[in-house]
């Protein structure tokens, strides 16, 4: 049985998890989710504080992206891969010959005055673009230039054979913007 959930704000530890089966909501605080299904694929979305999960099925295939900063609590059956989301790089993975996936991620450290103005600019995009999204204030640094404020920001755009999501996960404590954009993609 996995141990209890435990979160960190530290850059380092978030990491990018790529599972070849389905996980369970009740692992993670699920903030919202999206479903939708698409001729022959069905995809699912998660936010949660600081993460997103994203499921892609094809067939009998289940491919999933996990980005999160929890330490304990995580999955360890399934996994494919598992990376370091701090700097930038690139990820290509095949779950099968008809299933491929791609990720790019980004993370930046911002200082407060910048961090907030992207913050600003992210949630009013997501709210134009009907992207699912979450924040919420770290109380600790509810008295700083930040206001303490927090987002995770998942914007789907679906193909006929493919999904593409952007996501951020923007966190006051230090500065944090993390940015993802995948792409699962099944042959026909």
């Amino acid at each position: 049985m996995n141990s209890p959930a435990k979160s960190s704000n530290n850059l380092q530890a978030y990491r990018l998890i790529l599972y070849r089966r389905a996980l369970h909501p009740e692992l993670f605080k699920v903030k919202g989710r999206r479903t939708v299904s698409h001729g022959e694929y069905e995809f699912e979305a998660w936010v949660m504080p600081g993460s997103h999960l994203l499921r892609f099925q094809h067939g009998p295939l289940t491919a999933v992206e996990l980005i999160t900063d929890m330490e304990d609590g995580v999955p360890d059956r399934g996994v494919l891969a598992a990376l370091p989301c701090a700097g930038e790089r690139d990820h290509e993975q095949a779950f099968s010959d008809k299933v491929k996936f791609w990720s790019t991620i980004q993370t930046e450290q911002l200082a407060d005055n910048l961090y907030k103005a992207t913050y600003n600019e992210l949630v009013a995009f997501g709210k134009e673009q009907d992207a699912l999204i979450h924040t919420w204030v770290d109380t600790d640094l509810a008295n700083t230039a930040t206001g303490g404020r927090c987002a995770s920001i998942l914007d789907m755009q679906r193909y006929r054979r493919e999904i593409h999501v952007q996501a951020w996960h923007l966190i006051a404590a230090g500065g944090i913007v993390l940015r993802t954009q995948s792409m699962f993609e099944h042959a026909e």
